[in-house]
């Protein structure tokens, strides 16, 4: 039994931190600092606070950039 533990735990300990690092990418992804932020709050409107309100920050962030760019 304890054989057994010793192989499976490096694999198991393995999948763990690649599932960690799923987590972590996604959580790096969809967080705001205090920048994006203020610029959102700088050069908003009623249909960028509507998006704010619906789909979250990061989204807003996206169709406010977007808007400025086209």
């Amino acid at each position: 039994m304890q054989g057994l533990a010793v192989l499976l735990f490096p694999a198991v300990l393995m999948l763990f931190a690649l599932g960690m690092e799923k987590v972590q990418a996604w959580t790096d992804r969809v967080a705001v600092n205090r920048d994006n932020v203020e610029e959102f709050l700088q050069a908003t409107d009623a249909q960028g606070v509507d998006t704010l309100a619906r789909e979250g920050m990061p989204a807003a962030l996206d169709e406010l950039r977007t808007r400025r760019a086209g």
